[in-house]
């Protein structure tokens, strides 16, 4: 069974910056696809960014230039830096790895920017 823990949110001031991390339960080397996505309220979740096994990225044009996803082999972490925080980027942030056809999921950190 996968374990996704999701830490880092918070409440920012537009302009600032926060780190998300998502400790996963044994290597993260063997997934797939290591994913962020995030959920408003009201609204459906969405892709953020996500990391493959050989370490491609690819993130939503929304959060381009501002956010990098990273990993941590060793630690098992997967990481988001966002940096130029606005407020439309509030929302319930969800870590996401996919192994094979099964895709696991966190329980999500909250990130709340203020104008």
């Amino acid at each position: 069974q996968v374990q996704l823990v999701e830490s880092g949110g918070g409440l920012v001031q537009a302009g600032g910056s926060l780190r998300l991390s998502c400790v996963a339960s044994g290597s993260i080397s063997r997934f797939n696809r290591m994913a962020w996505y995030r959920q408003a309220p009201g609204k459906q979740r969405d892709l953020v960014a996500q990391i493959t096994s050989d370490a491609s990225t690819n993130y939503a044009d929304s959060v381009k230039g501002r956010f990098t996803i990273s990993r941590d082999n060793a630690k098992s972490t997967v990481y988001l830096q966002m940096n130029s925080l606005k407020p439309e980027d509030t929302a319930v942030y969800y870590c996401s790895a996919k192994l094979w056809f099964n895709d696991y999921w966190g329980q999500g950190t909250q990130v709340t920017v203020s104008s």
